[in-house]
């Protein structure tokens, strides 16, 4: 075990990860340009955290399993857990956690995280593989939470970029309801027009913005036109934006799984999006990151 960065390249774009959490804390081009958030304390000091075993917040921060309440804070507790080294190379590493009698005291379930990084070219390739070795069914949500750049370093302003979604976006979506963290019952109307989103700080002035019936999986992030990122989850149905009015960030979250809706009383069972993961079963969610134009 190690609590010291990690760096791998390709020499066109370089990874730097905390293994605590096994949190992607810098993406970098060839000319050493950051890709990520300044992580600025006056609006959020996060950097990517990783969400297990529960996308969003649970409502009392307490989850129900079998008429048992278990205490779990919002986006799970992987973040805040120092992983171990599985597998390292120049340009890639794996990164593990797995249950103890911490996590056991919280989630009853003997789990494997592990979260595979790998640099190819101008691709930043991440997969994280759910595991459940435990005997009984176990229930799960991931999701990521990187925040890139905004804007980012190939000219243009802030109010120049977009999120250009690879398909038309007309569904309304979700927003953070009047419990803090836990999702609205009703949906709004999306500011997605067409394919493209222009957005604007003011935007996040009620917190993230929530896909959850999105046709999209992928999406460019950047100034139309100029170098950007080009950003790929296909095993992620769900999408968030968010950051905090004002920051030199923009997150791109794609979620298997997400926060309680207000007002939810039911079992972990019955929570929206929740796996379940037979024993012996495994599930994968890769997020790709390229630098495109």
């Amino acid at each position: 075990m190690t609590d010291e960065f990690i760096t791998i390249t390709s020499g066109d774009l370089s990874a730097s990860i905390n293994p605590l959490g096994a949190e992607l804390w810098s993406l970098t081009d060839a000319e050493g340009r950051e890709l990520m958030t300044d992580a600025d304390p006056r609006w959020w000091t996060g950097h990517a955290p990783l969400l297990f075993p529960f996308v969003g917040r649970s409502r009392g921060d307490v989850y129900r399993l079998d008429g048992k309440d278990y205490p779990m804070p919002q986006h799970g507790f992987a973040r805040r857990m120092v992983f171990a080294v599985a597998e390292q190379a120049r340009s890639a590493v794996t990164l593990r956690l797995e249950a103890d009698a911490g996590t056991r005291a919280v989630y009853p379930f003997d789990f494997r995280l592990d979260m595979h990084f790998a640099v190819e070219g101008r691709t930043l390739r991440m997969t994280a593989t759910v595991s459940n070795r435990d005997e009984a069914d176990m229930p799960c949500s991931f999701g990521y939470h990187p925040a890139f750049a905004w804007p980012l370093p190939y000219g243009g302003g802030v109010e120049d970029h977009r999120v250009m979604f690879e398909k038309d976006e007309p569904a309304p979506i979700r927003k953070v309801g009047h419990e803090p963290g836990l999702i609205a019952l009703e949906s709004v109307a999306t500011p997605v027009e067409g394919a493209v989103l222009a957005p604007t700080h003011r935007m996040f002035e009620g917190d993230a913005l929530i896909w959850d019936r999105m046709e999209s999986r992928s999406l460019f992030w950047g100034v139309p036109g100029r170098t950007g990122l080009q950003i790929d989850f296909p095993d992620t149905a769900w999408l968030g934006l968010w950051q905090k009015p004002g920051a030199h960030y923009l997150c791109v979250e794609p979620w298997a799984g997400m926060a309680d809706p207000v007002g939810f009383e039911g079992d972990v069972w019955a929570k929206q999006g929740i796996l379940r993961l037979a024993p012996g079963e495994a599930r994968a969610f890769r997020m790709d990151v390229s630098l495109t134009g």
